[in-house]
């Protein structure tokens, strides 16, 4: 039986620019607008400097606990549903964040204020769950699983997009309005978002989509299925295989959300001044921005291995390669260090866009088709120990050596995650039409044969 033509990429960003990408940039620059100066607004409102610092686990701790409610409500409500009412409930809260910190700055800031700002974070950070799930379940069923993670890997190219113009209209709102104006901001854009998901994201018909597939967000009571109970769920041989992969893919986010910790630490160590450090993360974002259509090209075409192995070893030998330098070459002069940390942001940005999508599309690779939502609940909630873990480690190493070894432990851990993923992950994800991957059909018998 011969194949279908493979579907246009170029269809699929028409399809998806407005309802998802658009959005998805929109969001992104809401929350890293209010990143950069969470800390200080924190010290303004009384927090000392650890509770301040803590104030980012909110986020890690979420990743854990709130995928499986986010997938219940959506599962429930769909997806367009669930994004649109989290959506205005996510403007209200930047309004109380607003009003939080403006009081404080006005009146003074006491314990209410300080309970306000953990309340502000808890309800961006559960909406935050609710939108990236929803969103991911919507792309599942909505795109050829041909060009899936094409599709997943533009997705992630906005995210980043998102991380680099929402800090810089935040300087901006900071610098003329003061820090309040950060949630304002916010607000806005995540208004912004929201109105485009509820005019553009329309439910496809039942039956609209290539081969039946479920429209997103449309399913009738009739259509899906009784739904397994937990422990069932557990016992899925989908969520043991979700696991395997997990542990591979644990290093990469330990290493994605480290990266911001161990490279202005090292950099400081080394005597580079602040401004150059921070050109130094800017070229690198440039650089992982550049690479988000040709990894996912490259994803569709050879395999998810074909990309995740090379990810994890150039993440690997990257951070092990910094703490080679550091204590090395590194130590000579500001200009060395510059230097030594210029080459290894450039390289870590290679290995970290190459897998741009990646855990994404792993996802919905793994998850069924029927009950999506609540399977990439669990996914999401496997892969978010990774980043909760990553500067865990980061601090309890560097209380006893210096951050460098911190790093080359992620490194030694991203290693690991390639050499397990090179075994583990070509037999679970979908086979490539191409490449090292591959896995030939077996040979049928002749017609009229027999075998003993």
């Amino acid at each position: 039986m011969t194949q279908p033509p493979s579907p246009s990429f170029t269809g699929v960003l028409r399809k998806l620019a407005l309802p998802v990408y658009a959005p998805t940039l929109l969001q992104a620059s809401a929350l890293t607008a209010i990143a950069p100066v969470l800390p200080l607004i924190a010290l303004d409102l009384g927090f000392s400097v650890a509770a301040a610092a803590a104030l980012g686990l909110i986020t890690g701790v979420l990743g854990v606990l709130g995928p499986v409610p986010a997938g219940r409500l959506i599962t429930g409500l769909g997806e367009r549903s669930a994004m649109i009412i989290t959506g205005v409930v996510l403007v209200a809260v930047f309004a109380g964040g607003w009003w939080t910190v403006h009081d404080a700055a006005t009146h003074g800031a006491g314990g209410a204020h300080r309970v306000g700002l953990v309340a502000t974070l808890l309800g961006a950070g559960v909406g935050q769950q609710v939108w990236n799930l929803g969103r991911q379940s919507y792309v599942g069923s909505a795109v050829d699983p041909r060009l899936r993670a094409r599709a997943m890997s533009t997705f992630g190219g906005m995210m980043r997009i998102g991380q680099v113009i929402g800090p810089v209209l935040g300087a901006g709102a900071t610098a003329w309005f003061g820090d309040a104006s950060v949630f304002a901001l916010a607000g806005m854009l995540m208004a912004a978002a929201t109105m485009t998901v509820t005019v553009f994201l329309v439910p496809v018909p039942r039956g609209g989509l290539p081969g039946g597939g479920r429209a997103p967000g449309a399913a009738s009571a009739a259509d899906k299925p009784a739904r397994p109970s937990s422990r069932a769920l557990l016992r899925d041989p989908r969520v043991r295989a979700m696991a395997k992969v997990a542990l591979g893919a644990a290093p990469l986010q330990m290493a994605r959300v480290s990266r911001p910790m161990v490279l202005p630490l090292v950099g400081a160590g080394l005597g580079v001044p602040a401004e150059v450090i921070s050109l130094i993360f800017a070229a690198a974002a440039l650089v992982e921005i550049a690479l988000f259509i040709p990894a996912g090209t490259f994803m569709d075409r050879y395999g998810r291995a074909a990309v995740l192995v090379p990810c994890l070893l150039m993440l690997g030998f990257g951070y092990v390669g910094l703490a080679v330098l550091a204590t090395g070459v590194g130590t000579r002069s500001p200009a060395t260090g510059a230097v030594v940390l210029a080459v290894t942001a450039a390289w870590l940005a290679l290995g970290n866009g190459l897998g741009a999508g990646i855990v994404m599309t792993l996802g919905l690779d793994l998850t069924p088709e029927q009950d999506r939502a609540r399977h990439l609940a669990v996914w999401m909630t496997m892969t978010g120990v990774g980043p909760l873990a990553g500067p865990a480690l980061v601090s309890g190493i560097s209380l006893v050596a210096p951050v460098a070894v911190a790093g080359a432990a992620i490194g030694v851990l991203c290693l690991g995650g390639g050499l397990w993923m090179l075994r583990v992950l070509p037999a679970l994800t979908p086979n490539p039409p191409r490449g090292p991957f591959h896995r030939a059909a077996p040979m049928q018998p002749a017609p009229g044969t027999t075998t003993d």
